[in-house]
C-alpha cells in the first residue's frame, strides 16, 4: 500500500515539475490524487511515531499531519487573498476574478471542518455499531461507543473554541488578535497532552512495518516520509488550488462548491479512511480519538493562522476580510462544532447521535438545492439556529457532566483520570449500555 500512496504522488509532482500544460479537470485530478497519496503518507509515518512519543502527544500530531495537505490548500487561497489586497486595494481579487480569494479560503476551512464532524465522526461510531451487531454483540450494549476520561482533554479545548467561534461571524474581519486567541488555545491543548503517559500503538499495515524497524532505522525512515510527503504538497497544493477553480469555470459549476467540499474532501479522504479503518478493527477510541483531535487543530490553528497568512501578504495588519456569506458559514460551522461537542459532553456518542450529525450535515444540501434564489444563505441561519436549540437542550439536559468535564480536560493531572488502560489500546474500545455507562461499569 505504500508503493501504492507513493506512486499516486507521481502525476502530480511529474504535472508541477515539467511545467506541461493540461486541461483543467485532469490537472485537478492529478494534483488532488497526488495529494491524496501524500496525505496517506503522513498519516503513517505520524502513525508510526507513536512509538517514540506520548499516546496523547501522538494522536495530537497524528491529527496535525494528517491535515496538513488542507492547511496547504487554505494558506493559498489566503496568501492570494493577501497579494490581492496589496496590490488592488480592498478587494480580495483581480479585477474580473469570480470569487475572491479570502472567501474561498473561508470557504474550504468550513467545508472541511463540517465534513470532519458530519462525516467523520458518524462514519465512526455506525461503523463500529454495525461491526458489533455482526459480532453478536446486543443492541443494545452496541447502541454506543464510550471514550475514556483522557478523552476529556481535547473535548475541553474543543468546547472552549467552539464558543469563542460563535464571535466570528459577527465580525467583518478574521484578525490578529482572533489568532493570538486560537492560536493560544492550541498551545495550552498541545501542552495539556504532551503531560500524558506513553502507551502502545496498536499500528497497522505500513505504520506497523515503519513501526517495527530498530528505533535508528525507524525515525530516520520516520522523517523521510515525513520529508517526501511535504514536499510533494508544497508542490501540489497551489496548483491543485488553480485547477479546481479553472475547473468550476470550465464546466460552469460553482468555484466555491468546489473549494469547499471537492478541495477538503480530496485532503481528509486518507484521515478518514485511516479512522474507517480503526473502527472496522473496533478501536473505536483511537478513531474517532484521533478525528476530534484534528477538529481541535482545524478549529484552532488552522483558523488562527489564516489571518497571520493574510497579514504577511498583504504587507499590513488588517484583518482577513469575511463577506456576508462567509459570515453565515462560519455561523453554521460553529453551531455544528457546539452540538458536537454537546453530544460527548458525557464521554459517549450514541448511534442516534452520530446519525443526527451526518442528517443534519446532509440536510444543508437538501435544503440549499430547493431554496428559492431570494432565500439563499437564510437557510444557513436556520440550520444554525437548529444547530445551535439541539445544542442548547442536550447541553441543559447534561449540565451536571460539564464541570466534571472541563476539570477533567484542564486541570486534573492523567494519572488522577482512572483506569490506566484508558491510554491502551487494550482499553480504547468501549462499547456501552446507556444504563452501564451511567453506573460508570465496564464492557
Amino acid at each position: 500500500m505504500s508503493l501504492i500512496a507513493l506512486a499516486a504522488t507521481a502525476p502530480g509532482v511529474s504535472l508541477s515539475l515539467s511545467g506541461a500544460a493540461a486541461p483543467a479537470g485532469l490537472a485537478a485530478a492529478a494534483f488532488g490524487v497526488s495529494i491524496v497519496g501524500a496525505a496517506f503518507l503522513l498519516a503513517w509515518a505520524a502513525e508510526a511515531a507513536q512509538v517514540d512519543v506520548s499516546a496523547g502527544l501522538a494522536v495530537a500530531v497524528l491529527a496535525l499531519i494528517a491535515v496538513l495537505p488542507e492547511y496547504a490548500v487554505d494558506f493559498v487561497f489566503a496568501w492570494r487573498g493577501g497579494g490581492a489586497v496589496q496590490e488592488y486595494g480592498v478587494d480580495c481579487r483581480a479585477p474580473g476574478e469570480g470569487a475572491s480569494a479570502c472567501s474561498l479560503a473561508l470557504a474550504n476551512m468550513t467545508g472541511a471542518n463540517r465534513i470532519l464532524v458530519g462525516i467523520g465522526w458518524a462514519l465512526v461510531v455506525v461503523i463500529a455499531w454495525r461491526r458489533a451487531r455482526r459480532r453478536g454483540v446486543p443492541a443494545a450494549e452496541a447502541s454506543a461507543v464510550r471514550l475514556g476520561r483522557p478523552d476529556a482533554v481535547p473535548l475541553a479545548f474543543l468546547l472552549i473554541a467552539s464558543i469563542y467561534c460563535l464571535v466570528l461571524p459577527f465580525k467583518r474581519t478574521l484578525t490578529l488578535a482572533d489568532t493570538a486567541v486560537l492560536v493560544g488555545i492550541f498551545a495550552a491543548y498541545t501542552w495539556r497532552i504532551s503531560r500524558a503517559p506513553a502507551g502502545n500503538p496498536d499500528l497497522i499495515g505500513p505504520s506497523a512495518w515503519l513501526g517495527g524497524l530498530p528505533p535508528k532505522v525507524r525515525r530516520s525512515m520516520v522523517v523521510a516520509v515525513f520529508l517526501t510527503a511535504a514536499t510533494v504538497i508544497l508542490l501540489t497544493a497551489e496548483h491543485f488550488a488553480d485547477a479546481l477553480v479553472e475547473s468550476g469555470t470550465a464546466m460552469g459549476v460553482s468555484e466555491f462548491m468546489l473549494v469547499q467540499w471537492l478541495a477538503p474532501l480530496a485532503s481528509e479522504a486518507p484521515e478518514l479512511l485511516v479512522a474507517a479503518l480503526y473502527a472496522w478493527r473496533l478501536h473505536t477510541n483511537e478513531a474517532l480519538g484521533a478525528l476530534v483531535s484534528s477538529k481541535v487543530n482545524q478549529w484552532t490553528l488552522l483558523v488562527g493562522t489564516l489571518p497571520i497568512v493574510f497579514a504577511v501578504s498583504s504587507g499590513g495588519l488588517s484583518g482577513l476580510p469575511i463577506d456576508p456569506a462567509q459570515r453565515e458559514e462560519l455561523l453554521l460551522t460553529a453551531a455544528q462544532s457546539l452540538l458536537a461537542v454537546a453530544l460527548l459532553i458525557r464521554l459517549r456518542l450514541t448511534v442516534r447521535s452520530a446519525l443526527l450529525l451526518l442528517g443534519l450535515f446532509l440536510t444543508q444540501f437538501v435544503v440549499s438545492a430547493v431554496a428559492p434564489g431570494v432565500a439563499r444563505g437564510a437557510e444557513l441561519v436556520w440550520l444554525s439556529a437548529v444547530y445551535l436549540g439541539l445544542a442548547a437542550v442536550v447541553l441543559i439536559r447534561d449540565r451536571a457532566a460539564v464541570l466534571p468535564l472541563l476539570r477533567d480536560g484542564l486541570v486534573s493531572s492523567y494519572r488522577s483520570l482512572g483506569d490506566p488502560a484508558c491510554c491502551t489500546t487494550a482499553g480504547r474500545l468501549r462499547l456501552r449500555v446507556d444504563e452501564a455507562v451511567d453506573a460508570g461499569q465496564s464492557r
